[in-house]
């Protein structure tokens, strides 16, 4: 019997791999987009705030210990989106996920790919213990797509970042490593 997370990745056709310089102008594409930025304290991006941020992710990798960890993540051969680990703390096992996707491939399960890999990656490879995720309580989708990896709603703070429409509040969900293991596969 396939993982879970093994019948999400073939249904959705979503890969993964380290985001490299070279994908600048397609991370540009969508994070240029004010849709898809919209509930995000950055963006639209500008080339060269695309450019800087390709280029930190792919300079995380020589940090040690590595605490970031960005990845590309493409629907049928074509970079739709991306998805990021950051390790908060090793001596606690904590650990952040988010992601982004392309207005053009949203409603296909990119997302839930995405964050499916990032757990998967974070307890499996990394071995962490709880791993949390923000969104702005407006962004229904994002909530949806958290719910669906089994990620529990935990509380909203309050003014955590401040967009172009205003203050922004934060719905945080996690995750512990023993509830990852021991989730049943999608219906």
């Amino acid at each position: 019997m396939l993982a879970w997370q093994d019948r999400l990745v073939m249904k959705t056709s979503v890969t993964m791999r380290e985001l490299a310089v070279g994908d600048c102008h397609a991370v540009h594409a969508f994070a240029s987009l004010p849709e898809a930025c919209r509930y995000q304290a950055w963006g639209p991006n500008t080339e060269e705030q695309t450019r800087d941020f390709v280029q930190s992710a792919v300079d995380a990798r020589l940090q040690s210990p590595r605490a970031r960890f960005v990845y590309a993540a493409c629907l049928d051969g074509e970079l739709v989106g991306i998805g990021e680990l950051k390790v908060r703390s090793l001596a606690h096992r904590q650990g952040e996920i988010s992601y982004l996707v392309h207005p053009r491939a949203w409603g296909r399960g990119v997302g839930t790919a995405i964050g499916g890999e990032l757990l998967g990656r974070g307890f499996g490879l990394i071995g962490l213990h709880r791993i949390y995720a923000t969104c702005d309580p407006r962004n229904v989708a994002s909530a949806r797509v958290l719910g669906k990896l089994g990620m529990t709603h935990e509380d909203r703070h309050r003014h955590t970042a401040r967009i172009r429409d205003g203050w922004r509040d934060s719905d945080v969900f996690s995750i512990l490593d023993q509830e990852w293991t021991h989730r049943p596969g999608p219906e």
